[in-house]
């Protein structure tokens, strides 16, 4: 009972712009990131951005806010219950 009262009071947001940048907020840490992947730790979850010519433009984890420009194919969203647990099955699971 307690996880869901804990989850309706963090915050994250996604504004997305056709495609090519967006504007994320509620983000603990960036964990990995390159023209093609960035996996970024948020408050709800891990979110995994799968695009091209993918760019951080701004990072300010004591705000929790990342922009990123390039095209974004996917938003692909997963639970986190340790965070280094999860990223390396996570990233174990996406390199088989």
């Amino acid at each position: 009972m307690d996880e869901r009262q804990n989850t309706t009071s963090k915050s994250h947001k996604v504004l997305l712009v056709n495609r090519s940048g967006g504007a994320f907020s509620g983000v603990v840490d960036v964990l990995s990131f390159d023209v093609a992947e960035i996996l970024l730790e948020t408050e709800l979850g891990m979110l995994l951005i799968k695009g091209q010519d993918l760019h951080v433009n701004r990072l300010s984890l004591e705000k929790g806010e990342v922009d990123i420009e390039g095209r974004i194919d996917s938003l692909v969203y997963s639970e986190v219950k340790s965070a280094g647990k999860q990223a390396e099955s996570f990233f174990g699971r996406l390199f088989k």
